[in-house]
């Protein structure tokens, strides 16, 4: 999460607030004793109307300490505002820890015993290379995990490796959707390129290609098809670069299009048809896709009917 600036602090606020009440309190007392006293002497030696005096002069207060009390209202709310969002954000995060140090002990639990059973039976080999494979696949898991955890950490403290280099997305996303076709088994990744042309922009590869794993592992992932399918598609709309990641998983409900790019949201699905996630990977892309200059949109047309990702580039 990117650090808010200095001016939002809500200590800062809540100075500025209070230093606005007392300089209210202070002028109220101010004007109406030593200023009111001085000006109707004035008025009196000048043999002037005091009621016309006397009233411009307390409109004149009237505006200022309204100013002074709308600023401390603002104040007020503004910090309502951060803490109501601030013990969302650590909700979010406590359940985040909670589901996800089950995500961690799971595979560690799981390879704990079969290599405890490894060490206490004679196996065939058939059962060797059974247990072998499943293991494999906690490990898998356990390393995704962990890598994403760290992938996080490196974005969000602009840590990350590489350069920035102009290349073809094309050629980018086939040569990546190539090199791991072994990830994406069982799924038909299709790209599409309309206009027959490259199209040059400036990345940072080992970020994008994290974001293209997130992209279409998602897509695979949560999809209840017996045929998965990504369509990745270019096009230019209002001098934009759009590419389009679809496909016919579970669907998204429309109420939480804007709300999965947020740390550490999961949607709550009650019939359990779907994995949980970890909270991260949206998060992940959405912090990618700003760090080059782009954004990312979700869309869906409902439970059922498959999801829509758009990554959009200035051209």
């Amino acid at each position: 999460m990117y650090r808010s600036k200095w001016f939002f602090h809500p200590i800062l606020i809540l100075m500025l607030s209070v230093a606005a009440l007392a300089m209210s309190l202070f002028l109220y007392i101010y004007w109406y004793i030593e200023i009111s006293a001085g000006l109707k002497k004035l008025v009196l030696e000048l043999n002037l109307d005091p009621e016309q005096v006397l009233e411009s002069q307390t409109w004149v207060v009237i505006m200022i300490l309204s100013i002074l009390v709308g600023i401390i209202f603002m104040g007020i709310f503004t910090i309502f505002v951060y803490h109501h969002k601030a013990l969302e954000l650590y909700r979010t995060q406590r359940n985040f820890i909670n589901n996800f140090t089950h995500e961690l002990k799971s595979p560690v639990t799981s390879l704990k015993l079969y290599l405890e059973t490894f060490e206490k039976h004679e196996l065939s080999r058939g059962d060797q290379l059974k247990y072998i494979s499943y293991m494999i696949q906690d490990v898998s898991r356990l390393f995704d995990n962990i890598s994403l955890i760290l992938n996080l950490s490196g974005i969000e403290s602009k840590s990350y490796g590489g350069k920035f280099v102009m290349l073809d997305l094309v050629q980018i996303i086939e040569q990546f959707c190539k090199n791991n076709v072994h990830l994406f088994r069982g799924c038909e990744v299709k790209i599409h390129n309309p206009l027959d042309r490259p199209f040059l922009y400036r990345i940072n590869s080992s970020l994008f290609e994290m974001l293209l794993m997130n992209l279409i592992t998602n897509a695979i992932k949560y999809n209840r098809s017996k045929q998965s399918t990504v369509d990745i598609s270019f096009a230019i709309n209002k001098s934009k670069l759009n590419i389009r990641f679809e496909d016919n998983g579970i669907g998204i409900e429309k109420r939480e299009l804007k709300k999965i790019f947020k740390k550490f949201y999961r949607v709550d699905r009650s019939d359990n048809i779907s994995p949980r996630g970890s909270g991260l990977g949206l998060y992940l892309v959405q912090n990618i896709a700003h760090i080059h200059k782009g954004k990312v949109i979700a869309e869906s047309k409902g439970i059922g009917k498959g999801s829509a990702f758009t990554l959009i580039f200035p051209c």
